[in-house]
């Protein structure tokens, strides 16, 4: 089996929009959530979310190109040329063995919205844009990063809710890992700040209603968490083969030691109450990296804010790592850049392959209030971020009906 590293990364958030300032928002306690610009969200119980701010996609691509894009693509392709060339990749890649493994959970929901809210308002003439259905599919991200670069590898988009780029990771992982790919190009997307995904998850009472304070809304394991705070972005990371990047003489982040999938078998929207399946899926993937429980310093939590996710996920934790449970760090960054849904798991490990990198955990911003029914000796690296060395980190991430994935990075040595 090959062993799998990271030779670059490209962030698209709300907090930052590049990688670096990603980063560096992260480790400052930077809140992303402002009132909706997207669309009149006067009637909406929710009236603000974390969006991307001073992004024009035009800036990056020719006009032509991105009205082609939804914008979910858009951020893709930012993310995906970030990364690229921050791995220094171009001209030393076999295209037949490199490859994009993408991850959304909802695709282009933005160009659904629109084209069917036209075709209503019409007069019943059937007038939709012939890229309707090429900007609205899923797995045309990956499709956009091939053609540009001429990967010619695997190509493939998964789809596990708010789990989606981490699955996609993971996949990515293993295909290098078993030697099909020498290089795979991976992440994951979201724009979701609509009417259609705002209305909807707020009908589901999964959305945090805090309108009059909604910088600090997003308070994943406060007493007072009422739901969380849509975000929207990308991020993505080029993994490679370690003997590929060693005979180019690529800069490496991190090492990928290892993951794990598994499923709640519960229920469409709520976590198993006793972390069944967050139980499973962390013991797979530490058993997959070869590592004890011990040997985990951080972990960047799912840590959605909600009132039932965020106990099942500490209740997990507890059971997997024990008495080591009080000596890591946990954070969840969900608090600044809001949840990405599908593109959560990609911001998440860029989160996660830093804190490796500078030694820094990232904090959980917004906590005023302890809540009881948490163990609150656990160090949820509460408003400011921390120092400590990280030599391994796992990223969790949970989706509707019921998909955990986990991911473990270590250093590289």
């Amino acid at each position: 089996m090959k062993r799998v590293v990271v030779t670059g990364i490209g962030a698209l958030t709300p907090i930052g929009n590049t990688a670096p300032d990603y980063w560096k928002a992260l480790c400052n306690g930077v809140s992303g959530a402002n009132p909706i610009t997207r669309f009149d969200s006067e009637k909406f119980k929710t009236k603000f979310a974390c969006e991307l701010k001073n992004f024009d996609a035009q800036n990056y691509m020719d006009r032509k190109e991105a009205r082609r894009m939804d914008p979910f693509a858009q951020y893709a392709m930012v993310s995906a040329d970030e990364a690229i060339a921050d791995a220094g990749i171009e001209g030393k890649f076999n295209p037949d063995r490199t490859g994009v493994i993408w991850g959304s959970g909802i695709g282009g929901l933005t160009t659904f919205l629109k084209e069917c809210t036209d075709f209503v308002k019409g007069d019943g003439t059937p007038r939709f844009s012939p890229f309707f259905i090429p900007m609205m599919i899923s797995d045309i991200a990956g499709g956009h990063i091939s053609i540009k670069y001429g990967f010619r590898g695997p190509n493939f988009t998964t789809v596990s809710a708010c789990a989606s780029s981490n699955n996609a990771i993971f996949d990515a992982f293993k295909y290098i890992q078993q030697g099909i790919s020498d290089i795979i190009i991976t992440g994951g997307s979201e724009a979701c700040v609509n009417e259609a995904a705002v209305g909807g998850f707020n009908s589901m009472k999964a959305l945090s209603e805090r309108n009059d304070d909604y910088s600090t809304a997003s308070r994943p394991f406060d007493q007072n968490r009422d739901g969380f705070v849509l975000g929207e972005g990308a991020a993505c990371l080029v993994l490679e083969s370690l003997d590929h990047a060693l005979a180019r003489g690529a800069k490496i982040y991190a090492e990928v030691a290892g993951g794990g999938l598994s499923a709640d078998a519960y229920h469409i929207s709520a976590p198993h109450p006793e972390g069944i399946g967050v139980i499973n899926v962390m013991n797979i993937a530490l058993a997959d990296a070869g590592l004890k429980p011990e040997h985990i310093d951080y972990i960047n939590v799912h840590g959605t804010s909600t009132p039932l996710g965020d106990i099942a996920e500490t209740i997990a934790i507890k059971s997997v790592f024990g008495e080591h449970a009080y000596k890591l760090n946990i954070s969840a960054t969900k608090s600044m850049t809001g949840h990405l849904l599908g593109g959560a798991g990609a911001v998440e490990a860029v989160a996660s392959i830093m804190a490796i990198k500078d030694n820094i955990i990232p904090p959980t911003i917004n906590h005023f209030t302890d809540d009881p029914d948490l163990d609150n000796r656990l160090n949820f690296t509460f408003n400011t971020a921390q120092k400590r060395e990280v030599n391994a980190a796992l990223s969790n991430t949970f989706g509707f009906g019921g998909h955990n994935v986990s991911v473990i990075f270590k250093k590289y040595i």
